[in-house]
Formats: C-alpha cells, sequence, structure tokens
C-alpha cells in the first residue's frame, strides 16, 4: 500500500511539474506583461526597469524554477488587469466554484445512482424507456443551450428563480456562502442543475450498463439459486459490484464539474472562478490564467489520487494482483 501511494505521488509531482511548464511558456509567448502593465507610451528605461523587477531578464531555466517556486507557495504575481494578488483573486472566488461544483456533483450521484439502478432492473417499464430518453437529450444538448432554456423558462416566464449571480452570502472567516440563506439556495438551483446534467446522464448509463452486466454473471446465477430474495442480489451483490468502476468515474467527473464550470459561470454569470478565468482571456491576463490551469490540475491530481485510493481498497482483486507481484 505504502508503495503504491508513493509511486503514485511521484506520478502526480511529475504531472504538475508538466502543467507548471505549460503555464510558464503563458508569460513567454502569450503577450508581453511590461507592455500591459506600462503601456506603449513608457520608456525604454522603465521597461527594463521592471522587466528587471519582475526578473524577465533573467535565464530561461532560471525563471521556470522561480515560478515553480512562487506557485509552491500559492504565489502567481499580479493581475494585470486589476492589479491585486492573483491569490486573493482566487480565494475569492474558489468557494463559489466549489460551492457551485458540489451541488452539482450530488445531484448527479443521488439522482444519477438510483437511475440506472432503476433502469436496469425496470429495463421494460415505461418510466425507465422515459429516463433514457430523457438522458439522451441531457448528453446531446451543451451546457450553455440548457442554461439560457432554463433562465428562459424558471426565471424568465414563471419567474420562480433569479437568472443570475450567486445571491446574499454569508462570511465564515475568508469563506463565503450562500447555503446559509434562501436568497443563495434560489440563486444555486439553476446553474447547479444545469452543471450536473451532463454527469448525471453519465453516470445514469454507466450505472445501467454495469449492473445489466453484473446481473448476468454466474455468482449472481448463484445467489438466486441459494434462495437469496431480489433485494439482497440486487442491492447486496449485484449494487455493491456494480459501484467499483463507478466510482473512478465518478471522482474524475467531479475534477471535470470543478474544471468546465467555465460555461455555466458564465450563463449565469456566477462569480467563481470560471468567469475569473473567461475575463483573464479576453484581457490576456497571463498570471490568472496560469493560476487558474495550475489550480485545476492540482484538483484533478489530487482527485486521480483519492480515486485510485478508494478503487485499491474497494477492490480486493487489485491487493491479491498486487500481492502476487510481490511475491
Amino acid at each position: 500500500m505504502l508503495a503504491f501511494i508513493v509511486r503514485r505521488l511521484l506520478q502526480a509531482i511529475l504531472v504538475m511539474l508538466t502543467v507548471a511548464f505549460v503555464a510558464f511558456l503563458l508569460f513567454q509567448y502569450v503577450g508581453d506583461p511590461v507592455a500591459q502593465m506600462l503601456g506603449q507610451d513608457a520608456t525604454p528605461e522603465d521597461r527594463a526597469r521592471l522587466r528587471a523587477e519582475l526578473g524577465l531578464d533573467q535565464p530561461f531555466f532560471v525563471q521556470f524554477a522561480t515560478f515553480v517556486g512562487n506557485a509552491a507557495q500559492g504565489d502567481f504575481g499580479i493581475s494585470l488587469r486589476q492589479g491585486r494578488a492573483v491569490s486573493t483573486l482566487i480565494k475569492e472566488r474558489l468557494p463559489a466554484t466549489l460551492e457551485l461544483s458540489f451541488a452539482a456533483a450530488i445531484i448527479a450521484v443521488v439522482v444519477g445512482i438510483p437511475a440506472g439502478v432503476y433502469t436496469a432492473l425496470r429495463r421494460n417499464s415505461w418510466f425507465a424507456h422515459f429516463l433514457l430518453a430523457a438522458s439522451l437529450v441531457g448528453v446531446s444538448l451543451p451546457t450553455f443551450l440548457i442554461g439560457i432554456l432554463f433562465i428562459l423558462v424558471f426565471a424568465v416566464q414563471l419567474g420562480w428563480l433569479p437568472s443570475f449571480g450567486r445571491g446574499e452570502t454569508v462570511a465564515i472567516g475568508w469563506w463565503t456562502t450562500g447555503l446559509l440563506t434562501a436568497k443563495g439556495w434560489q440563486h444555486l438551483i439553476l446553474p447547479a442543475i444545469t452543471l450536473s446534467l451532463f454527469q448525471l446522464t453519465l453516470i445514469l448509463r454507466l450505472v445501467r450498463a454495469e449492473m445489466l452486466e453484473v446481473l448476468r454473471t454466474d455468482y449472481i446465477k448463484f445467489a438466486r439459486a441459494r434462495g437469496l430474495t431480489n433485494r439482497a442480489v440486487h442491492f447486496g451483490h449485484a449494487l455493491k459490484n456494480t459501484l467499483v468502476p463507478v466510482i473512478t468515474i465518478t471522482g474524475l467527473q467531479l475534477g471535470g464539474i470543478i474544471a468546465f464550470a467555465i460555461v455555466t459561470e458564465t450563463v449565469f454569470q456566477w462569480p467563481g472562478m470560471g468567469l475569473l478565468f473567461i475575463q483573464s482571456v479576453q484581457f490576456a491576463d497571463i498570471p490568472v490564467m496560469a493560476a487558474y490551469l495550475c489550480l485545476i490540475a492540482l484538483v484533478f491530481v489530487i482527485i486521480n489520487l483519492i480515486v485510485d485510493l478508494l478503487y485499491f481498497a474497494v477492490d480486493p482483486r487489485l491487493r491479491i494482483d498486487r500481492a502476487s507481484l510481490a511475491h
């Protein structure tokens, strides 16, 4: 187990160094931060002085080493658009993105797994066919279109829910949350459902396919031959083995939800990191873009590590295989 964790950590460090190198290249080949900070009317002396202050007169690998060292401490410099520390901007926007992402993930899991089990066990019922048809719509329609349709129906025509913003929030230290206010919940519903739909349909179809596959295995037939009830067979044996690959997909989808919340945040003007990233791209704000890239990569690396450990703990075959290899 320890060797498995160490190997995964070394792989994670290698991935983060690669992403850091890609992010660093943004500073080298996308725009000129000196020209953006000083403008076109700056004198050559002012440019040279600022370039020296930013360390841009140093050799390439020295700059990269400095960038990695600062990034490891959470220092990505100053935003070219807002003139504030990038770490401060990320800290302000991170709670909104995580709140939206986890709400969407909970909806996807809580609805997707039971729906997938139902469509597998009652695959000939009309409701199962309806769920499968609806899942095709969820997979086919782009997120921005679903968000716009939700705004049109529930915000404009019915007037039930707000169409943009995060609503009223409560500060708990540096963390802000809308989950403690009624307005915060109202503003969260539409973007959370919009963001969850693709992952929900993916989980539904994955659980259904895995459940049908497991129900055809020999040990399920043996369990039925022993006289076990359908409930015991379906939920005590089949579902348990069905969830092993689902853990992997669900974990990776959580990272995808956080990374690709950009579209949902833009449609609903949700004040998270995705909206900040879109604004930084429009202004070529390289420090913010680099920080976002590294942060999302770190999220994926951490989630991958957790998923690998859960998979290792849930599936005894992995432990047996590794033990046999060790001998």
